[in-house]
């Protein structure tokens, strides 16, 4: 199983409008590199959801419903299909990520530009405990 976290903007798409829809396709993603990671996603792999802009907190968890296809809104690019599993209990807000030691290496804080960002089990878990 892999690990992941894909952020989006809250006043485009939220996790309240993820959550009212319960699985959805994730498209729309248009640089190289995070279309990569799209890729390497495999059904059932776990998948934080970040708000962007103001929040910027991991607010909840889904998980890879489906693996890639092409992307509706341009077939020359590729989606994953998400769904739904739980909001987090406590978001983790990016100001307690790195306060975290454990996750200075982690993905988000080196390449915070992409939409789409993998991480190690062991910072799935850390991220994961502390919004419990």
């Amino acid at each position: 199983m892999n690990y992941w976290l894909v952020k989006s903007e809250p006043r485009s798409y939220s996790w309240d409008d993820f959550v009212a829809v319960q699985e959805e396709v994730w498209d729309g993603v248009r640089n190289y590199q995070a279309r990569n990671f799209l890729k390497e996603m495999k059904l059932g792999d776990q998948v934080f959801f970040y708000h962007s802009g103001k929040e910027k907190a991991i607010v909840g968890l889904a998980e890879v419903s489906e693996e890639q296809f092409p992307d509706p809104t341009h077939q020359d690019w590729v989606a994953v299909k998400l769904k739904v599993l739980q909001p987090l209990a406590s978001p983790v807000s990016l100001a307690a990520i790195k306060a975290e030691d454990r996750l200075a290496e982690l993905p988000m804080l080196k390449q915070s530009r992409l939409s789409v960002l993998p991480m190690s089990k062991s910072e799935f878990d850390i991220l994961y405990q502390m919004g419990s």
